[in-house]
């Protein structure tokens, strides 16, 4: 029975060894893509062990084009990435703050409609939205891109609230007694409390906007101005030889901030999930 179970184990195991390796073979092929000579990227796409190790790759590709290296590009990136996470978290939990725990005419129809701009596809808003930025003559600037995110965001909002309501209300009663206001509920009990949540939202929030490539595409004309993931499509010119190399070098440093997120701040997800807002 034991070495039954052990097999069974095994083989489980096993399993979960294959399927990471499927999932992150496009990371590991992009990886050593990058350490090859440009002209050995496809010829030997199946193999992922160079000839030898271009590292001329990561040279040639922060050196950027029209005299904006990659630096400037990641610049950008950060810029935008750090204003939009913090504008969709900290007004996403003010709203969920509003419809989780303050009574007000008309929640639930409110709630419904914010509910709802969850099943809007992303493709429907864009045509309205360059309208009303063009007519604002926000065109050209990192504004179309920031701004909205100031606006609070469905997903977190719905994220965030559920965790609120895990948070006995006995608390609020409490710090009211005390003469707390709806403001110093919220910074100096609920904030607290809801940390998991507001990281698990940051973590969301910042992957969104750095691989971000359609609204830098439309609102941006400027090259100095792009960010890492618009910046990329630079490597490719259709009239002369594409430098896949430098494309693939600057492709996986771009991966690095993301991962770097990750795992500073994956415990906070695991505290979101396992937990309900108070510990026992």
């Amino acid at each position: 029975m034991a070495h039954s179970n052990n097999y069974k184990r095994f083989g489980y195991h096993l399993l979960l060894v294959l399927c990471s390796l499927v999932m992150m073979y496009p990371i590991i092929w992009l990886l050593a893509s990058s350490l090859k000579p440009n002209s050995e990227i496809f010829s030997t796409a199946y193999s992922l062990i160079p000839s030898k190790i271009a590292w001329e790759n990561f040279q040639t590709g922060w050196r950027g084009f029209a005299g904006n290296s990659f630096g400037r590009f990641f610049m950008n990136s950060f810029y935008i990435v750090i204003l939009s996470t913090i504008g969709a978290v900290v007004s996403s939990a003010l709203v969920a703050y509003a419809f989780g725990r303050i009574p007000f005419f008309g929640r639930n129809f409110w709630f419904g409609c914010m509910m709802l701009t969850m099943m809007l596809p992303h493709d429907v808003t864009i045509i309205p939205q360059y309208v009303l930025f063009a007519k604002l003559e926000w065109i050209g600037s990192f504004k179309p891109i920031i701004m909205p995110q100031f606006f609070a965001i469905p997903f977190f909002i719905f994220l965030i609230m559920q965790f609120i309501r895990t948070i006995p209300i006995e608390l609020d009663e409490a710090a009211k007694m005390d003469g707390c206001s709806k403001y110093s509920i919220f910074f100096r009990i609920l904030v607290p409390l809801i940390v998991p949540a507001l990281i698990t939202s940051t973590i969301f929030s910042f992957y969104w906007r750095w691989e971000d490539f359609i609204n830098p595409l439309l609102y941006l004309n400027k090259p100095s101005m792009y960010p890492v993931s618009l910046a990329l499509k630079l490597f490719l010119d259709g009239e002369s030889v594409n430098n896949w190399g430098g494309m693939f070098a600057m492709a996986s440093a771009s991966l690095v901030p993301i991962v770097v997120v990750f795992f500073i701040f994956q415990r906070y997800i695991v505290e979101g999930i396992s937990t309900s807002g108070l510990k026992g």
